[in-house]
């Protein structure tokens, strides 16, 4: 059964081992996003205190509701409903809408994240610097949290089986966050690594970055390529843009 252009993670082996990277206690509070058929709510519900499900898919909610003692099911969309009080977040997440997601979650308090992302997306989000992955994605991550994909994932552990590869990715909040103003932040990194080829200081001007502005920047900054830059160099560039 495939819902919603969901896969449903079958093998019970990395079930058990995503329960695990959780470290989930009887005191846990947590919320999984696209349950799905349950595989992953199953473990999840022997392990936490409290299970918050939200799924969208009505019949897939109805055949969760009253399955678990301790599982809350929220019906609707993952994006826009009202978030409940939780402390760890684990799921399988649906792929079509990681991205939009992963930055709604990160935008509130939580202690730990254990989430499956398409391979692709994740080492995306962990890239180092100078690699082709590292870009817009791995710094918005990165400003926000700490991320490593804990395993990779066979497209056989799914039914149906995707086409791609999946991976399992850990996320610690930040405890200390650089102060930036999120929205130049993003604005920036969208606009560096839309010409990524391009050196800094063409990207600012396109950008339309007044020579006032260059002027306070560091000169060995604006000469690199997006790639090349560290969250640091980013959160720099984006505090001289704001002023």
């Amino acid at each position: 059964m495939k819902k919603l252009g969901q896969h449903f993670l079958v093998d019970r082996r990395v079930l058990v081992r995503i329960g695990d990277y959780a470290s989930l206690a009887e005191e846990d509070r947590v919320l999984e996003i696209g349950p799905g058929t349950g595989n992953l709510t199953e473990v999840l519900s022997a392990r936490a205190g409290t299970v918050f499900a939200i799924e969208v898919d009505p019949a897939l909610a109805s055949s969760l509701e009253g399955r678990f003692n301790n599982v809350e099911v929220i019906r609707g969309d993952a994006l826009r409903v009202p978030l409940p009080d939780y402390n760890k977040i684990v799921s399988n997440l649906p792929y079509q809408i990681s991205s939009k997601i992963t930055f709604r979650l990160l935008e509130r308090p939580f202690d730990l994240a254990v989430l499956m992302y398409q391979r692709e997306f994740a080492e995306r989000m962990v890239a180092s610097s100078g690699t082709k992955d590292y870009g817009r994605l791995t710094l918005n991550v990165a400003l926000r949290a700490e991320a490593e994909i804990l395993e990779r994932v066979p497209r056989g552990a799914f039914r149906p089986m995707p086409q791609v590869e999946s991976a399992i990715v850990r996320l610690r909040p930040r405890e200390n966050r650089l102060p930036v103003d999120y929205r130049v932040f993003d604005d920036l990194t969208r606009g560096l690594f839309s010409m990524r080829r391009k050196k800094v200081k063409k990207s600012l001007a396109a950008m339309k970055v007044s020579s006032d502005v260059l002027s306070r920047i560091d000169p060995d900054l604006i000469e690199r390529r997006p790639q090349e830059l560290s969250l640091e160099d980013v959160v720099n560039l984006a505090k001289a843009i704001s002023g």
